[in-house]
């Protein structure tokens, strides 16, 4: 049971805002957002997506820069309410198309509406884009895809050699295309985020990577679909030889563990890996899993640091690229931790490097290196002379690091699970909707200690 339900902007400002239940101040937003903001406590630099304070409790998520939060004087389950608030900022992505302060702000008749059919007096009714269509009519105004961020070559569906950009999947799944009719398509994303741990000689001490197939579906007339996947998949971990690296190389994928949408049929799963479903309205994950395999990583990290004078050191960083050079890496962050005296630091960068800069976040006391792209097989390095302000008084690599390591490398995956076909039940000889699939492969936790 919630008493009241808001989204803040980056800013603080108040862009929705439901009063359920009256038990808590109008002020608790304003309160919410001084607290996250200047949060000191339990030495953390953010704040938890629960907390007290003066006997309600707030609790909240932060998707595509927006908070979603909710307040409560009752002892009500942290998970059931940020799963909650996962849905509801789920559903109202698949009414207004883009989920972001623009689209919220100039569909607040949606947004409201769409409010008081989730949740009744504090209590969640339904979170299903399919139930809600029932009892929801107001339309949404669309937000022109030229004006949504870019979000670089890791946007791009592919359908063969056909090429569609990632705004396709940003329309509202209550709108028509131009003329009346409605285009009659589907995507498929398959996004790995990985974990990696790398000793400081170089060798992986734990790797896991926790993938999702997620589905958009503006499909009419609730058609079946037949999703096939890798035919030499295993669900768990029966071998002894599971963490053999030749044995992976074989292509064989070997998954943990896994759990499914609940609208898909496993009649046929263990026979010859297809998945049966009819693709609910919007978005949804039709599969989740996680793999601890060993893998090949993306990256090799490796960093070096050692004094080089009095009131000295030097750092060097090197990434490797280990996929093919057809595959690019975007948007490349590393950040080095330094020691707590470190008073400047010059950079000397690799010659002819471009879309490459490196900054000393003084406040944070750590360097951050920032590469646009990276090609596959390629190598860079960074050097880093740093200046203390006080000798070092013990083993200086101890008081640095650990590396961590940022990134996205579209059209490629970890774990090598792949999607055979997409077949769709045809309504008529000449129904033949689009099938888009897109592979991505984001960095969770990349570590290399010094």
């Amino acid at each position: 049971m919630i008493a009241q339900f808001f989204v803040l902007s980056q800013r603080g400002d108040n862009i929705v805002f439901r009063d359920y239940r009256g038990e808590v101040s109008k002020g608790s937003a304003e309160i919410f957002f001084r607290k996250v903001k200047f949060w000191k406590e339990d030495e953390e630099e953010e704040a938890p997506p629960v907390f007290n304070v003066d006997g309600v409790n707030y609790i909240h998520v932060k998707i595509a820069g927006l908070f979603f939060v909710t307040t409560t004087r009752v002892n009500v389950s942290p998970s059931l309410v940020l799963e909650l608030l996962q849905r509801i900022a789920r559903v109202t992505k698949d009414y207004l198309g883009v989920l972001n302060e623009d689209s919220l702000r100039k569909n607040f008749v949606l947004v409201y509406e769409l409010l008081d059919e989730v949740i009744d007096f504090g209590y969640p009714q339904t979170t299903s884009t399919e139930v809600l269509k029932s009892y929801v009519f107001n339309e949404p105004i669309v937000i022109d895809s030229t004006r949504v961020p870019p979000l670089g070559p890791a946007s791009m569906f592919m359908q063969g050699t056909k090429k569609m950009p990632g705004t396709a999947v940003t329309k509202s799944v209550i709108v028509t295309e131009p003329g009346g009719r409605k285009r009659e398509e589907i995507f498929v994303d398959i996004i790995e985020k990985i974990s990696v741990t790398f000793s400081s000689s170089g060798y992986i001490l734990t790797s896991e990577i926790d993938g999702t197939i997620q589905m958009k579906s503006y499909l009419t007339g609730s058609p079946e679909i037949r999703l096939a996947l890798n035919e030499d998949l295993s669900i768990g971990r029966n071998s002894s030889s599971v963490y053999d690296y030749r044995s992976s190389a074989g292509g064989a994928v070997i998954l943990d563990d896994c759990n499914f949408h609940e609208s898909v049929r496993l009649d046929s799963f263990d026979v010859d890996r297809t998945l049966s479903l009819i693709p609910p309205d919007g978005e949804f994950a039709a599969m989740n899993y996680r793999m601890t395999q060993e893998f090949k990583p993306p990256f090799r990290v490796s960093a070096l640091i050692e004094e080089a004078g009095q009131l000295k050191a030097e750092a060097i960083i090197k990434i490797r690229a280990d996929f093919a050079a057809s595959v690019t890496a975007n948007t490349i962050i590393v950040q080095m931790p330094v020691p707590t005296y470190t008073a400047r630091i010059s950079f000397e960068l690799e010659s002819g490097a471009v879309g490459q800069t490196a900054d000393f976040k003084e406040g944070a006391k750590r360097l951050e290196w920032c590469l646009k792209k990276i090609v596959g097989g390629s190598e860079h390095t960074l050097c880093a002379k740093l200046t203390f302000s006080q000798e070092s008084h013990g083993n200086i690599a101890r008081e640095a690091g650990p590396i961590n390591m940022n990134f996205t490398i579209p059209m490629y995956n970890a774990s090598k699970l792949q999607v055979r076909y997409l077949h769709i039940a045809k309504k008529s000889p000449s129904y033949n909707p689009y099938r888009w699939v897109r592979y991505v492969t984001q960095s969770n936790s990349y570590v290399a200690r010094l």
